[in-house]
């Protein structure tokens, strides 16, 4: 392509070829200009600018009650024109969901928080942004990273540029067979020797066993297993107790089963801690600011029960 063609061409602008669309659809520049909410002298001014910028007449004017005709390099004009047209109106259309919380969003988890917590941020971003595409990942590791997430929901704090809401307090407890212990409270020296089953020793598991081991408990740890349904099988088995987070006793729906009972610990451990990241410094779109909301309002809206007795 000649530079100098493309240097005019480069000069060319959505409203000239909108004006010369709506020229060609009306066939006058004065229905046109109508039909835009222009003047007529407007859309005069549109259509001799976008000539300037291809180098010839894109209409024939007969005058009198004529329509206006294209011009062969109108013809040309007008086909890209209505492509760039509709191209754009996609992109403003897409910019207008996005804006309103459409989209996609990445949001890594962790089962406690896959099972009690996310599906009601699903469900209710579903509800405000039908047409949203919403991404999930759970892993457990040792040292999370955020890397291309939008939101990484972690048992602790992260460090890093990361920014952080905490979102509550998961209580644990003891989860144990039927008359394994006597009804209410636990010591927490009736743990000591005890078997127990429990999570590997990744993410809080190590802080918890270290509270225990202050306070003089150091159950017999028989099993381990991330799977909060192996663990409470394996209690019904009759294994060893688990010392389990509310939200995964909630998520497994514990209090239902008649083979288990849930036990307060006394003294209480320090609870584990439930944060929402997200990287410092990054925009959020519309749709992960919505998300943190509906994070924080459902996590509000969990009050870890007291213990069965």
């Amino acid at each position: 392509m000649d530079v100098t063609t493309l240097e005019h061409v480069n000069d060319v602008e959505l409203r000239h070829l909108a004006a010369m669309a709506a020229i060609a659809d009306e066939g006058s520049f004065g229905r046109a200009a109508a039909r835009l909410g222009y003047t007529q002298s407007t859309v005069s001014q549109q259509i001799a600018a976008l000539e300037r910028a291809v180098g010839g007449p894109v209409f024939d004017r007969p005058g009198g009650p004529k329509p206006v005709r294209l011009t062969p390099l109108g013809a040309v004009v007008l086909d890209h024109g209505r492509e760039l047209l509709a191209k754009a109106e996609a992109l403003a259309d897409a910019v207008d969901r996005f804006k309103a919380g459409d989209g996609r969003i990445d949001i890594g988890t962790f089962q406690s928080v896959s099972n009690v917590i996310l599906p009601s941020v699903v469900r209710r971003l579903r509800e405000k942004h039908p047409g949203c595409d919403i991404r999930l990942s759970e892993e457990e590791p040792e040292q999370p990273q955020i890397g291309d997430l939008d939101l990484l929901f972690y048992d602790g704090r992260l460090d890093g540029d990361v920014e952080h809401r905490k979102l509550l307090d998961d209580p644990y407890l003891l989860v144990a067979g039927v008359g394994t212990f006597p009804e209410g409270p636990v010591p927490l020296e009736r743990l000591d020797g005890a078997p127990m089953v429990a999570w590997p020793l990744t993410c809080d598991q190590p802080l918890m066993e270290q509270a225990l081991a202050r306070s003089g408990a150091r159950p017999q740890v028989v099993f381990r297993s991330a799977v909060n349904d192996t663990l409470l099988s394996m209690v019904r088995a009759g294994l060893g107790s688990a010392v389990l987070p509310w939200l995964a006793i909630h998520g497994a729906d514990v209090p239902s089963d008649d083979r288990l009972r849930i036990h307060e610990l006394r003294p209480s451990l320090p609870p584990r801690e439930i944060y929402l990241h997200w990287q410092a410094g990054r925009t959020q779109s519309p749709l992960a600011g919505r998300a943190v909301e509906i994070a924080v309002e459902v996590a509000a809206e969990l009050a870890p029960p007291q213990a069965r007795t």
